[in-house]
Order: C-alpha cells, then sequence, then structure tokens
C-alpha cells in the first residue's frame, strides 16, 4: 500500500479517491490540502505517460506547502478503470482534464493547470474546451508530437501485450541508446524504466497507437491563456526545439530552460512556478 504522505509538505493532508470522468472512464484523484490557507489558486496535476507519483515527490512536498492540489492519474495508468472500448487519443485524455474540472467546480481564474510531458500535452489540447479559465498553464515539457519508430510500430501492432516482458527491455534499450542523454541525467532513464516495470500493458499498446499519430501544432494559435513552458535543454526525449517553437507560436507563453530533467523534477521547478505567478 503506498504512503501518501511521503508526497507531502509537513502537516498537509492528503486523501484518495476514484472520480468518473466520462461513462467508459473513472480516475484515481489525489487531494492534497496544505497545513494553511494562502489563498492560491489550486492546482489541477497532471503528470505524464505512464509517470508514476514517485517521481514527482520533490515537486510535491514543495508545493504542497501552500498550493491545494489535484493530481490526476491519466486513463493510460494502471490505476484506470476503463470499459474495453475505452480510448487513450491525447483529445479523450484531454477531455477528462476538463470533466475534472467541471467535478470539482473550480471556477475561472482560480487554478491552475499544471502537467508534464503527455500531461501537458493533454492540457494543452482540452483548453478549446474548458468552460471554466484557468489562471495560467505550468507545462513542463509538452510534446508537440510523440515519436514512435516504424519498427516499434509494427512491434506494438504484432505482439500482443501477454509479451510485454519481451518488448519491455528493447523498449528500455531504445531510449537509453537514442532517445536519452544518460551521462547528463541517469536519474531520467531509471525513471522512466520503473515508470515501464509497473504500466498495464494492454492499455499501453491502445495509447501508443493512439499517440503515434498526433500533432499539437494546430491548436497553438487559438490558446490565450498565460502559460509558462518548463523545457530541459539536455533532454532530448522532450525536443527542447520544438518547445521554443511552441512557445513562439502561442500568445502569451514563456520559457525558461532547467537544463535536466531532474531539475524539472525538482523543489527549482516550483521556486520558478512561484515566482512567474508572482508577475502575473
Amino acid at each position: 500500500m503506498e504512503n501518501l504522505s511521503e508526497y507531502c509538505a509537513p502537516d498537509a493532508a492528503c486523501r484518495e479517491e476514484m472520480i468518473r470522468v466520462s461513462e467508459k472512464v473513472s480516475l484515481r484523484v489525489i487531494t492534497f490540502t496544505p497545513p494553511v490557507d494562502r489563498g492560491n489558486s489550486q492546482v489541477v496535476f497532471v503528470a505524464g505517460w505512464i509517470s508514476l507519483i514517485s517521481a514527482w515527490k520533490n515537486v510535491l512536498r514543495q508545493m504542497t506547502r501552500d498550493f491545494k492540489i489535484y493530481y490526476l492519474e491519466t486513463r493510460e495508468k494502471i490505476s484506470s478503470q476503463v470499459d474495453d472500448e475505452a480510448q487513450y487519443s491525447v483529445e479523450e485524455i484531454g477531455k477528462d482534464i476538463v470533466s475534472l474540472v467541471s467535478y470539482l467546480r473550480l471556477k475561472s481564474d482560480t487554478y491552475i493547470l499544471f502537467g508534464s510531458s503527455l500531461g501537458a500535452t493533454a492540457v494543452l489540447d482540452c483548453c478549446r474546451f474548458l468552460k471554466q479559465s484557468p489562471r495560467c498553464l505550468v507545462l513542463i515539457g509538452p510534446n508537440a508530437v510523440f515519436r514512435v519508430p516504424g519498427m516499434g510500430k509494427l512491434l506494438i501492432r504484432i505482439f500482443p501485450p501477454a509479451l510485454y516482458t519481451i518488448i519491455k527491455p528493447l523498449v528500455k534499450w531504445y531510449l537509453r541508446n537514442f532517445r536519452l542523454d544518460i551521462k547528463s541525467d541517469y536519474d531520467q532513464y531509471l525513471k522512466y524504466c520503473n515508470a515501464l516495470d509497473a504500466a498495464d500493458p494492454w492499455k499501453l499498446k491502445k495509447a501508443v497507437i493512439a499517440l503515434s499519430r498526433y500533432e499539437v501544432w494546430q491548436l497553438l494559435e487559438g490558446i490565450n491563456y498565460p502559460a509558462l513552458i518548463v523545457g530541459a535543454s539536455r533532454d532530448t526525449l522532450h525536443e527542447p526545439q520544438n518547445l521554443k517553437k511552441m512557445v513562439s507560436m502561442m500568445k502569451n507563453a514563456t520559457y525558461i530552460d532547467l537544463e535536466t530533467n531532474k531539475l524539472t523534477h525538482s523543489a527549482r521547478m516550483v521556486d520558478e512556478m512561484r515566482q512567474y505567478l508572482s508577475q502575473l
């Protein structure tokens, strides 16, 4: 049983629940409440593809000092309860975020949409459907596209999920040798290995097929909310050049570079967010 108090600031409270976001999907949401209400915006926190909450321990312990957080585990994660017909596209994940915002009855300009990787991309995608406007977006390494090599797509389509244990070492090998700078940030590689080990192979297969067809470019000019885009120039998996292009296409976006994935998952990132919010 996971000890959620590990991810809290001292004296902060936490609770988890399953929330039905559509007819076919219920998602795990963990609510963190700071020890003192300082009047800050609430945070809807959407982590990346198959990410484990343990990867965000340093961020959550810092953020829960003074922000109320709704940590959403998206539908491709092992915790979700889904119908066999559920889809795993970015748009569907984005609609889950919209549904959660409505369920929580968050009012316009009182909350922040915080996302990382796939979670950040889903935040961008969901902006066109939101009825309650966020105060701003804070996005760490949003994916403009999801690159899956041709051979990888073939393997995913051919191999049944029951043989995931055979494919998994190949995915780790590909990440280690072609997509990650393990010399600069070996912890990032270990983090993805842990996520792959914990993933649901049936959901994973459907998600990879759906995400491999996605591009975010056509949506960016229509997003008017203030946005902080956090990049890591040594994190080649999240393609820093694409992040800068995304910022140039958005009307009200600010870019900062924290160099490594490790720093984007650290207390330093929360300090940068606080600084950004103070200037809004």
